[in-house]
């Protein structure tokens, strides 16, 4: 009797057996198995745009998929930050952010919901960027020294700055050389780095914070003038520029922009391994280091812990922001 029963059940066991080996290569697919959206929240052409596609192509050759930037310009990046932390947890739709989206804009904007340590998983910090002090020709301020005693001298409201807009990391860059230097410059946002350099090269603004892509060709055209970069060593790919720090007054003057890559909450551990993994290669890559470099940018260190870098970003704008009085909530 036993004998039968097992030999009915046989057929049964086997036919079992074949569907789950049958189902296993429909939900052990390899990921990447098609191509990576890789959102930017700003229009092409700036320096968040020109790391990202750097960026993409070389992480294209890692995955062996490609990665397709997209640009979802608006509201200082959070329109493409949050399309990104709506989107499908799966890998294939992730964000090239910079400080001002995922650190900042909740600090100084209530309509922003997402929370740049929970809403998104870190996949890994690409690199940095200094941001330039500039002046205007017509200033006739042609050094840091000079620009502290201008404002030294003058009544507080005497002197602007112009940066992209309220809250961005260039107008942090600026209240952080005010608390520095024990100066005040009175804030001017603009809406984009383009009607900016207009106004400093028309002398109807008088000084500006600028990326350093952005601030070097109006610079090296001889239309505005450089007073120095925000980071504490000059720049590999500017040298003839001083660092702020290097002079009396500014020596604790040390910000840059930085660039991570983002994927919403909830990315599969095998998945965020994968991207993780990747990024490490792209940094290791000495073309892909010398590429960025070209653009002004410092290369992140393989392995540096992006949820930690995060965490200390966070706190640093905190205090800018405080000391701007700028905070939401």
């Amino acid at each position: 009797m036993i004998k039968q029963l097992l030999g009915r059940c046989a057929p049964l066991a086997a036919a079992c057996a074949a569907l789950l080996l049958g189902a296993v290569p429909a939900t052990a697919v390899a990921y990447p198995e098609r191509a990576i959206s890789l959102v930017v929240g700003y229009p092409a052409g700036g320096s968040v745009d020109l790391t990202a596609r750097l960026f993409a192509e070389e992480l294209a050759a890692r995955l062996g998929q490609n990665v397709v930037v997209e640009n979802v310009g608006g509201a200082g990046g959070t329109i493409g930050a949050q399309r990104v932390v709506r989107s499908k947890p799966d890998g294939y739709t992730l964000l090239l952010g910079s400080s001002n989206e995922i650190a900042i804009a909740r600090m100084i904007n209530e309509a922003v919901t997402y929370d740049g340590r929970k809403d998104f998983t870190s996949l890994g910090i690409i690199g940095t960027q200094p941001m330039l002090l500039a002046a205007s020709k017509a200033s006739g301020v042609t050094t840091a020294e000079q620009y502290l005693q201008a404002l030294r001298s003058a009544p507080a409201g005497a002197f602007y700055y112009g940066s992209s807009g309220v809250g961005t990391t260039l107008h942090l860059a600026g209240e952080m050389i005010s608390q520095a230097s024990g100066t005040r410059a009175e804030h001017v946002p603009y809406r984009g780095v383009a009607p900016l350099v207009t106004d400093l090269m028309g002398g109807q603004l008088t000084f500006g914070m600028l990326v350093l892509s952005s601030g070097l060709p109006p610079v090296r055209n001889g239309n505005i003038v450089a007073l120095g970069v925000t980071e504490a060593k000059r720049s590999a790919i500017a040298p003839e520029i001083p660092a702020l720090a290097e002079t009396p007054g500014f020596e604790d003057v040390d910000i840059n922009i930085w660039f991570g890559l983002y994927g919403p909450a909830g990315l599969p551990a095998d998945v965020a391994a994968t991207l993780r993994q990747a990024v490490g290669q792209v940094l290791e890559s000495a073309a892909f280091r010398e590429k960025l470099a070209q653009t002004g940018g410092v290369p992140a260190e393989p392995g540096l812990d992006a949820q930690a870098f995060l965490d200390e970003q966070i706190e640093k704008y905190g205090a800018l922001v405080d000391l701007a009085g700028i905070r939401a909530r």
